[in-house]
């Protein structure tokens, strides 16, 4: 059926649709509450369309939509589809699949605190999600500090009685593997990290304080002392939140500062009226916006995918679909919700506070982009210029050796995309036709393989060849290249004692100033190519010796010696296994178990 026919099929119905693209590809989510006016006003005069519609209307080639029973039902399918397609035309939160959670493994009969990146239907608790990395790490260390949860990853399926490890008796952990906590006591000290998460530190205070003078009642004076230091570490966060609401309300705050690009908004949590936190989010796809538009996807995917949401949310301006914002908000949360806009007040200053912030963070990233922006682009086209190249050399490909007197000799080849390394091209040979030291031919090897494999897969050729080593090295890969009538790729090398730039048709060498761009990054690719060498050189010869070790012993072959490295993990572990480890090791027999312990217990 054609796009003509459908959008004449269209129903006065509320419903998502779903815009495509030549290749099938979704680039547009919207929602209506009739089908038929909203979709065919993307097709009619297009004079009050902005600049962004106008690009998304002359790539559409096909819809799907989806009926719904309400504006509401529309509107949550709406928010679904968006964050499982992210498409193109869209206001996006940016990087939004990045940002990490706390999780709390509540579904493990003993639960341990962990760093989650995407929210999943478990049975596990969930808090986040945080912009902030490093704040995030801070808190997690805080409170494995505070409470000594156990980090290992033993399953207790059974009842079985085990040593305690050095975590305890480092009191980092309360061993519960060693009987030494009861599944009981240990949830309690679990709930008082879940209330710390949701901001409640006031209420792990006061359960601190009841637990401190039950133990001291029951003369349990070590046990009294731990909830005593914990108190005492809780308090102090307590005491650097500023109270903002009397009414002990749980509040979030939004300001939103608008970029040509992109936009931020900043959260501010307000939880049992003190401020414990906030954080900020980037939207893209913003061109052509208004800030009502922005911060109603902003809430959407926001609060789609947040942990908590509050009573109530203040917001910088009204918002044309606040009441369903509302419903949905309420929805999500399983009791009312209210989006604000105060006129006036404390919460009014507050809201301005928050605003500064976003714009003062904008700023930065706007600043940020520029300066990395500068590093990579405007390197590329500063290298352009300095090599007299036809095109920026937006695809760079480098190439180096790594090897011992010959031996376990390794090429490899990294790629540099408009400045920036793109590892998922990475490849890396190990000489097959060279003997003894000699990098000329075994870089000839290297390159010869690698652009043998380009032409047969018809895959792209770079816009520079970058070799490292001299004159030499330069001299092998060019030569190589005529052979596959690849003359015309542009190819230098860069000596690293004094980083010079030759050129075949060059005699004397380019010398770029010590302070330029371009010669930043042309260090940057020789290195990255020098450490992926090394990498596999060193992971190579790492095999060998382990091979050399193992192959020694009697009964253990290939399945056996990778089953054994899988499992202990190094060869010297494997030493200092004792024969019951050995004989439980997977794919061990009881006969290899006692070749294996027998070894090495002569070796030693």
């Amino acid at each position: 059926m054609s796009l003509e026919e459908k959008l004449s099929l269209l129903p006065d119905r509320p419903g998502v649709y779903l815009m495509k693209d030549e290749k099938g590809k979704i680039i547009y989510v919207g929602k209506a509450i009739s089908l038929k006016k909203r979709v065919r006003s993307y097709f009619q005069s297009s004079r009050h369309h902005d600049p962004k519609t106008k690009a998304l209307v002359s790539h559409i080639v096909d819809l799907e939509y989806i009926v719904t029973d309400s504006e509401l039902e529309a509107l949550i399918l709406e928010c679904n589809l968006i964050k499982e397609y992210r498409p193109k035309y869209n206001i996006n939160l940016k990087d939004s699949k990045g940002y990490p959670y706390l999780q709390v493994t509540w579904k493990e009969k003993f639960p341990r605190l962990l760093v989650a990146r995407q929210i999943a239907k478990d049975g596990n608790r969930y808090f986040g999600p945080y912009t902030d990395v490093s704040a995030m790490h801070e808190t997690a260390k805080l409170l494995k500090t505070l409470f000594p949860l156990r980090t290992c990853k033993k399953q207790f399926q059974g009842e079985k009685v085990e040593r305690p490890c050095l975590n305890y008796h480092l009191k980092q952990c309360l061993a519960p593997c060693a009987a030494k906590i009861g599944e009981e006591e240990y949830r309690e000290m679990v709930k008082e990290i879940c209330l710390f998460l949701e901001g409640r530190q006031e209420k792990v205070a006061k359960d601190l304080v009841k637990k401190m003078e039950q133990a001291a009642e029951n003369l349990e004076f070590e046990k009294a002392a731990i909830y005593r230091n914990q108190l005492q570490a809780v308090q102090k966060v307590v005491e650097r939140q500023k109270i903002i609401s009397e009414g002990m309300e749980d509040e979030d705050i939004l300001g939103l500062a608008l970029g040509e690009q992109e936009a931020c908004v900043q959260v501010f949590f307000v939880r049992s009226g003190k401020l414990i936190g906030r954080e900020h989010f980037f939207l893209e796809g913003i061109e052509g916006k208004g800030g009502e538009e922005i911060l109603e996807a902003f809430l959407q995917q926001y609060y789609l995918k947040a942990t908590f949401i509050p009573s109530r949310v203040y917001l910088p301006l009204e918002l044309a679909n606040e009441d369903l914002l509302e419903s949905w908000l309420a929805k999500r949360r399983g009791k009312k919700a209210e989006l604000k806009v105060p006129k006036r007040g404390e919460k009014k200053q507050l809201l301005e506070m928050v605003e500064k912030n976003a714009r003062l963070i904008l700023q930065e990233e706007s600043l940020r982009v520029e300066r990395e922006r500068e590093r990579t682009i405007g390197a590329v086209e500063e290298l352009q210029h300095y090599l007299g190249l036809e095109k920026p050399p937006y695809r760079i490909e480098a190439f180096d050796i790594s090897n011992i007197q010959g031996t376990q000799a390794v090429g490899s080849m990294v790629v540099s995309y408009k400045g920036k390394e793109k590892k998922e091209d990475y490849r890396y040979f190990k000489i097959k036709t060279v003997e003894g030291p000699n990098d000329f031919a075994m870089m000839a090897e290297t390159v010869r393989r690698h652009y043998q494999r380009v032409l047969t897969e018809n895959k792209t050729l770079p816009d520079l060849i970058l070799i490292d080593g001299g004159k030499g090295q330069l001299g092998a890969a060019r030569e190589v290249l005529r052979e596959l009538n690849l003359s015309h790729l542009p190819t230098i090398g860069l000596a690293k004692e004094f980083e010079h730039i030759f050129m075949e048709d060059r005699s004397e060498p380019i010398i770029l100033p010590r302070d330029s761009k371009a010669l930043h990054l042309l260090q940057r690719v020789r290195d990255e190519a020098h450490r992926f060498a090394i990498t596999q050189h060193r992971r190579m010869r790492n095999t060998q010796l382990t091979a050399s070790v193992l192959d020694g012993i009697a009964g253990i072959g290939d399945k056996r010696k990778k089953a054994l490295l899988k499992h202990f993990g190094t060869v010297e572990k494997i030493k200092e296994a004792s024969l019951s480890e050995l004989e439980a090791a997977p794919q061990m027999t009881k006969e290899g178990a006692q070749n294996v312990f027998r070894y090495f217990r002569q070796e030693l």
